[in-house]
């Protein structure tokens, strides 16, 4: 049995029956990085002695016969704008590319906690401003079911780090389809909580009001599995929400009879592949076959929602990252004086992509323009929010595609900021309106690329759209599958 190809769940139960060791489970995740990584690119930091002792440490607990979590001893990798103690946490810029965090974020202390094991730091679009890791500082990732394509992004190393064998599980985030859109392009199961279910603490921030860290694994049993372990209150973040956490394990259940899966129109978007509409299609087939009613639905302003988005971030980012000078935080290149220096550190360190956005940002926050183009999108925002609460007085949950094309060739449309920011169409909306979404594999390509679709539901509604998808991915083959291969 090749372990790298195994689903977390199936290494979980292998590890507490002691059939294999945490050390021996370590060792042939870290030996295919060392085989495959040179041609996905999906780590920009690996920390094999580190993670081997956190192996041994894992073997000792269970070998004990104390008590296990399901992360005890399973391999995985962590988004590198997730702040680690004493890892480099990079962001993928060359802003923060000697950064080693003197903290870890709430996450990582939860993570730890469950005694799992850290390979390293995945590679991303620089500070998550982007949709295909082409935007990282350092090297572009590759799609590990083809790699002439983008993984997608802005998380796109840790989606092609799981679908590629090089972690059991991943953890990223996302602020308008980062979790999910790359989860979709890697043929893997990516889920964005409800804002505020995950704690922010420790996630560098591109946009404060959007961003949320959720898990990328091979299957939907892995997703509610470590999402027990991530979510929950934390008082060091503001927006945290103080509610109860169930445990989502119990929403492994197959039945979907009765439910109604709300069918929005407006997200079938001009341009949109005709496999991927194929594939949705097809999918609602197979609810209709398993028992759903399917509730043909409007969200009119869902047409508004990639311009309002990309207001309200970019003048996020454009506050967020005006720490980034030199002298408070980042890289420093000096100049004749603080302007100068300033300028030089701003110029050099960040990339083109997050130069577009701060400058984006600043123009819609300037005076004169605040009013026309900043609080119009938080307007449209409230609209676009208004149009889910709606929709979801008649259905249970919002089934749409994830993406309107599978991955793409890398360098196709990289420098077409147009072409790019369209790809966020069918995911930007749950960010905007704070709700949880789930993406999982629906079907192939021609070529045999991985399509996705996402399943939405209201605040707070994880169960239900976990039992959803595990439902339908039950009912299928693309969760045994690795490179396209059913195992």
């Amino acid at each position: 049995m090749e372990l790298y190809k195994q689903p977390a769940h199936t290494l979980h139960d292998m590890l507490v029956k002691r059939e294999i060791t945490s050390t021996e489970l370590t060792r042939a995740f870290l030996n295919r990085i060392e085989q495959t990584d040179a041609d996905i690119h999906s780590y920009i930091t690996t920390i094999a002695e580190k993670a081997l002792d956190m192996a041994k440490s894992a073997d000792e607990k269970i070998s004990s016969g104390e008590s296990v979590s399901f992360l005890t001893g399973l391999p995985g990798a962590i988004k590198d704008n997730i702040c680690t103690l004493g890892v480099k946490t990079t962001c993928a810029s060359k802003m923060l590319e000697n950064f080693i965090p003197p903290y870890n974020a709430a996450v990582m202390e939860k993570i730890n906690h469950m005694d799992a094991v850290i390979l390293g730091k995945t590679n991303m679009d620089e500070f998550a401003m982007g949709g295909s890791t082409e935007n990282s500082a350092f090297f572009p990732t590759h799609n590990p079911y083809d790699t002439d394509c983008v993984p997608g992004g802005s998380s796109g190393g840790s989606a092609a780090a799981v679908a590629g064998g090089l972690a059991a599980w991943a953890i990223g985030s996302d602020t308008g389809g980062s979790i999910r859109q790359p989860a979709s392009f890697c043929g893997i199961v990516g889920l964005k909580p409800t804002y505020g279910r995950v704690s922010r603490y420790g996630l560098v921030a591109y946009a404060s009001s959007l961003d949320q860290v959720g898990p990328l694994t091979r299957d939907v049993t892995d997703c509610a599995n470590i999402l027990n372990v991530i979510a929950g209150y934390d008082s060091m973040d503001s927006t945290s929400i103080n509610e109860p956490v169930p445990d989502y394990t119990k929403a492994l259940i197959k039945d979907v009879r009765g439910l109604k899966i709300g069918l929005p129109a407006e997200y079938f978007v001009d341009g949109m592949d005709e496999e991927v509409i194929r594939a949705i299609h097809a999918a609602v087939a197979d609810f209709k076959a398993m028992g759903a009613q399917i509730v043909e639905i409007s969200l009119p302003y869902t047409k508004y929602a990639i311009a309002a988005y990309y207001l309200v971030a970019s003048a996020e980012a454009a506050t967020n990252l005006s720490r980034y000078d030199g002298v408070s935080y980042g890289s420093r290149v000096s100049g004749e004086d603080i302007v100068a220096m300033m300028t030089n550190t701003r110029t050099e360190k960040f990339g083109n992509e997050v130069k577009r956005r701060i400058m984006i940002g600043n123009y819609a926050l300037s005076a004169g323009y605040y009013d026309a183009y900043y609080l119009k999108a938080l307007k449209l925002r409230t609209l676009v929010k208004e149009d889910y609460d709606k929709a979801f007085e008649k259905v249970d949950v919002i089934l749409a595609p994830t993406a309107p094309t599978p991955a793409f060739k890398i360098g196709s449309i990289i420098n077409d900021p147009l072409q790019m920011y369209l790809q966020d169409a069918c995911t930007v909306p749950l960010n905007l309106a704070g709700l949880p979404g789930i993406s999982l594999p629906c079907g192939f390509s021609k070529a045999g690329l991985p399509i996705g679709m996402q399943i939405i539901g209201k605040p707070l509604a994880e169960e239900t759209i976990i039992k959803t998808a595990f439902t339908y991915e039950q009912s299928k083959d693309f969760h045994k599958m690795f490179a396209g291969v059913i195992e």
